[in-house]
Formats: C-alpha cells, structure tokens, sequence
C-alpha cells in the first residue's frame, strides 16, 4: 500500500441467501467471505463497479491506515 493511497474499508451486512449467484460471486470477489466479515480494499474503479453491484449487501467506509512508527 503507498502512501497516500485511498482506501475502503468494506463490510457484508446483509445475508447472501436467495441472492442471485452473480451476487454471490461478487461478494466473494471482494473478498468477503461470512456476515460481518471486514475486507480493506483499494478505492479504485473496478472495486467501487463490485460495491454498487452489491451495495444493498455491504456497509462501506473510507479507511485510514495508522502510521507504522518504530
């Protein structure tokens, strides 16, 4: 991750069941694997395209990585 990159911190919050499969397999795609489960993932175009395909399902945030000091 470079710095400055944005970021998207994105949650399933509704379940998959009775979905259309082309739901399902976007979700998987995401990353997302079970109910509540958090994926942090690039805030680019492919990535938004997924989350509006699906964006009833999931709860999205942007994410702000804490600086690794050391």
């Amino acid at each position: 991750m470079s710095e400055g990159e944005k970021m998207l911190k994105i949650t399933l919050v509704r379940s998959l069941i009775g979905r259309p499969e082309k739901h399902r397999r976007t979700v998987r795609a995401l990353g997302l694997k079970r109910l509540n489960h958090t994926v942090v993932q690039r805030d680019v175009p492919e990535i938004r395209g997924m989350i509006r395909q699906v964006q009833h399902l999931l709860k999205v945030e942007p994410f702000e990585a804490e600086e690794q000091g050391g």
